[in-house]
Order: C-alpha cells, then sequence, then structure tokens
C-alpha cells in the first residue's frame, strides 16, 4: 500500500532532508559533479532549504510505501500550474510504480486546486526520469540554462502536463 503523508512538522522535515541528501548521491552521480550534487543538495534539498520553501507555498509529501518512507515530493501552486518541485524515490523502491502513483496524486491536488497544468523542470541529462515523465503523458515546454551561483548552472528541460 502507497500513501502519501504531507510533511507537517520539523522532525519528518528533518527526516526528508536525509532522504533527499542520499537519493540525490544516488540520483545524478554521472549526471552532474560531486561537487554540483553537494553544492545543490545544500542550496535546494537542506533542511533550512526545505523549510524557507514551506514558508514560501511549497508543500513536501513522503511516499511511504509498504510502512517504509521510499521517498519524496513536494509541489508550489504557480499562476498557471502547479510545478511539481521534486519527485524522487529511493532506488530499492523504483519499478514499482510509485512516481506514477505520486503523479496521479499531484493531479488531484492540481485539479483541487482548478490550476489547468502541471509543470516541471528536470535535468536534461537525466534520460530516466525524462523517459518517465513522457511516458505520464508530459510535454517538453522549454529548455532552460540558470545560474545557481557557485559557479554551476542547471540544465534543464521544462514539461508540462494539461490537466483534462
Amino acid at each position: 500500500m502507497t500513501e502519501f503523508l504531507h510533511v507537517s512538522d520539523e522532525q519528518t522535515l528533518l527526516q526528508v532532508a536525509a532522504l533527499a541528501d542520499k537519493i540525490w548521491h544516488e540520483c545524478f552521480v554521472g549526471i552532474i559533479s560531486g561537487a554540483q550534487i553537494d553544492y545543490m543538495v545544500e542550496k535546494f534539498q537542506s533542511f533550512n532549504a526545505m523549510k524557507e520553501q514551506i514558508e514560501s507555498g511549497y508543500t513536501y509529501f513522503r511516499i511511504v510505501f509498504d510502512g517504509q518512507t521510499a521517498g519524496y515530493f513536494a509541489v508550489c501552486p504557480q499562476e498557471d500550474a502547479l510545478f511539481l518541485s521534486k519527485l524522487y524515490v529511493l532506488a530499492e523502491f523504483r519499478r514499482r510504480g510509485l512516481a506514477r502513483q505520486a503523479f496521479t496524486f499531484v493531479m488531484t491536488l492540481a485539479k483541487a486546486q482548478t490550476l489547468p497544468q502541471i509543470r516541471l523542470s528536470v535535468n536534461r541529462g537525466n534520460d530516466r526520469a525524462i523517459a518517465a515523465y513522457q511516458n505520464f503523458g508530459m510535454v517538453l515546454e522549454k529548455t532552460q540554462v540558470q545560474d545557481i551561483g557557485g559557479g554551476f548552472v542547471m540544465d534543464d528541460d521544462v514539461f508540462v502536463y494539461p490537466i483534462k
């Protein structure tokens, strides 16, 4: 059984930040440098970064599969879309449909907020994630390169999914 549990307290957020550190170091090896992974985890996925994001409108969820935390995701409403900011699953829980189930849950959130689409950005070298998003029915909207400081850039594809 899969559940999507709202992260509503600091203790759970600390656990999600530790999970993010582990997943990012699994997921991005060979896509970006170790130095950039460390930088991005600290800048975007640390406890303090997540806490600031929550204060600015993001909502975090834990993906719980058979009683175990298997991953996490975050969403933030924008003017014309629900932004799926993060969607990560631990390696040992991949290939069980958890990302698709999470995406379906995000669709219900977008519909409840009457937002016409879901938007996300994904590293252009993350072929596995891009294939999954395309399999979900997402379409490429644009590419973007964003300076994130520390001598690093995010080279991303931006995908959208129209809510029917």
